[in-house]
């Protein structure tokens, strides 16, 4: 059974910041905006629980209700939102091909804002206490680990970069790491090496996050397995913080945009790509920031290129 077809001026792939600012800002400009959410509306922001760094609130919000809100501003203003992922693309004709699960849109012109997916460790008791003790974001979370020994598991500038940013806060942190040496950056080694909240565990693999459920769950440790002799230990802990890395949701768009060798979306300018008219914004082309805000500053910037695109061309 074909798809139905449904022409657009602007397609905004994506509901987390990035895409549901693009598609209020596009809406505004009283452009047809349709919004496809994909298959986790929101984001990461839904698997975070209290937002204390999002300008405009005095106390912290929970991340499900900050996207909720935007959903509804994104309705209140006339965008379309479609319950639906894209599944392939071809930015070769014009106007655009968008092909998903239950609709083919032709759009003027697209905003990619399908974000990006923190690398886990695959572990049962990560995901029980994940928003809970364990998280990705030092940025995000760390503020509440104030004066606490936290754990930061991986060896990349990644880890570097969020166990430095824990340094903040945290009391203690403890360094994981599966080798017996960094893949940082060596001025990131540096500084670490020279920090003195910052040690190190070498050469060990965390196999389960220790914790209790009742009345509410809380992280009291880490169960920990050296690589080489298979010896086991468990390190006392309030957080874990995993950093190896984040992974851009754009496979449908390999052979359609020009992706960097770990797939986040390349363009010569803020929110540009490799094809004219498709504009990208927050984490599917940002490595560096990865907050909620710049990712909807992002999302503004985008909008308003497809705005002059569409004008224009």
């Amino acid at each position: 059974m074909a798809h139905p077809q449904q022409h657009v001026g602007l397609l905004v792939v994506g509901a987390g910041p990035a895409g549901y600012t693009a598609a209020i800002y596009a809406a505004r400009s009283g452009i047809d905006t349709v919004l496809v959410t994909g298959d986790q509306p929101g984001g990461q922001l839904t698997l975070t629980t209290d937002v204390e760094n999002y300008p405009g609130f005095a106390a912290a919000v929970q991340g499900p209700w900050l996207m909720e809100q935007m959903h509804n501003q994104c309705l209140g203003v006339g965008v379309k939102i479609a319950e639906d992922c894209v599944e392939r693309v071809d930015f070769s004709v014009s106007p655009f091909v968008c092909v998903a699960s239950q609709t083919v849109y032709h759009a003027q012109s697209v905003v990619v804002a399908t974000g990006a997916k923190a690398k886990w460790l695959g572990l049962e008791s990560e995901a029980l206490f994940r928003g809970y003790g364990v998280s990705s974001c030092a940025t995000c979370d760390g503020f509440f680990f104030k004066d606490q020994h936290v754990v930061v598991v991986g060896g990349g500038n990644t880890a570097a970069e969020e166990a430095l940013f824990l340094a903040n806060h945290a009391k203690k942190i403890t360094v994981i790491h599966r080798r017996s040496r960094l893949r940082a950056d060596h001025v990131l080694q540096d500084r670490l090496n020279a920090h003195p909240k910052i040690t190190f565990l070498w050469d060990h693999v965390v196999d389960e996050v220790l914790g209790k459920t009742i009345p509410h769950p809380v992280v009291t440790g880490v169960r920990v397995r050296h690589v080489k002799t298979g010896q086991e230990g468990t390190l006392d802990a309030q957080g874990v913080f995993v950093a190896i890395g984040h992974s851009p949701n754009t496979a449908f768009l390999r052979n359609a945009l020009a992706l960097d060798e770990k797939g986040y979306v390349q363009g010569k300018q803020p929110t540009h790509t490799s094809v004219p008219g498709v504009f990208a914004a927050g984490d599917v082309q940002d490595q560096v920031y990865r907050q909620a805000i710049t990712a909807a500053g992002q999302g503004c910037m985008a909008a308003l290129e497809a705005r002059s695109f569409l004008l224009y061309s």
